[in-house]
């Protein structure tokens, strides 16, 4: 076998030690985050991909453990990962992803990359065209090389704190909160929702201009969106009715829309999402 490239190899070096440094997220870790994610491909575990080893995620290992013959202990130690084939190898930095690939790497660089504001789809372990636009708009965002592929620069990016809304926001509707940003099954939540009777009226979190108004193909049905400046923008989906034109400058406070159920909703809400330069963040991290 011809010699690795010195450049390769330190990279790969590099590499190897940031992922061993790269902390937990705002809701969970990386690494249990990839263990749910093989659990799911090997059928034992329907939970959500959330990074927590709770007790459903345990007893999921102990299934796995039962069926390979291992010691059923729930911890998901080296024989547990191994019996989880292409999904339990090998862990992020051990190797420069680009292609096609497979693996608990994989899933962990999914996991951060929907924590920084850009979810590939389903986290499911496959490094495929979905999961490689999504790091070449994490790249772009950060100022990196859009090259779409995970070496020591991206994963030292990966390590940042997710990104949080620089500017006051207030809530769109005065009731509580149900599905909060973050994991929700094998997918992520990239907003917060607001369950209330359709011909709720809905208010702008802020000052700014209508940079859209109108439907929304993707199941979000009629859809406001407001830019407010320092690279802040907001979003209102579901409505039944929009109360708005395009290019129209909006006070805080002031009407939108309609709460309603239009495109995929399951009943009446509002699907609220806070965008920072094109990431998706967490509108709690607003201040107020």
């Amino acid at each position: 076998m011809a010699p690795r490239p010195r450049a390769l190899l330190a990279g790969l070096t590099v590499l190897s030690a940031l992922a061993c440094a790269a902390p937990a997220s705002a809701a969970g870790d990386a690494a249990v985050a990839a263990l749910q994610v093989g659990l799911r491909a090997k059928g034992v575990y329907a939970g959500t991909v959330d990074g927590v080893l709770g007790p459903e995620t345990s007893e999921a290992v102990r299934k796995l453990q039962r069926r390979a013959g291992l010691a059923v202990d729930g911890v998901p130690g080296a024989n547990t990962r191994a019996a989880l084939g292409r999904y339990g190898r090998p862990g992020l930095g051990k190797r420069m992803l680009a292609g096609r690939v497979v693996g608990w790497d994989v899933a962990q660089l999914q996991f951060l990359l929907a924590w920084q504001g850009f979810p590939s789809g389903p986290l499911d372990g496959h490094f495929g065209p979905r999961t490689e636009a999504a790091v070449r708009r994490f790249q772009t965002w950060t100022g990196l090389a859009a090259d779409g592929v995970v070496g020591p620069s991206t994963l030292s990016a990966l390590r940042a704190a997710p990104p949080a809304s620089p500017i006051p926001l207030d809530w769109p509707l005065d009731v509580p909160v149900t599905d909060l940003f973050g994991p929700r099954g094998n997918r992520f939540h990239t907003g917060i929702d607001f369950p209330a009777p359709t011909g709720t009226p809905v208010a702008a979190a802020g000052a700014g201009r209508v940079k859209y108004a109108g439907h929304l193909k993707g199941g979000w049905g009629l859809v406001v969106t407001i830019a407010h400046g320092s690279g802040v923008r907001t979003m209102y989906a579901h409505l039944s009715r929009i109360d708005v034109k395009l290019g129209a400058g909006v006070p805080a406070g002031a009407r939108v829309g309609l709460v309603g159920a239009t495109g995929r909703a399951t009943g009446p809400h509002l699907h609220f999402e806070v965008r920072l330069r094109g990431a998706a963040i967490d509108p709690l991290t607003a201040p107020r």
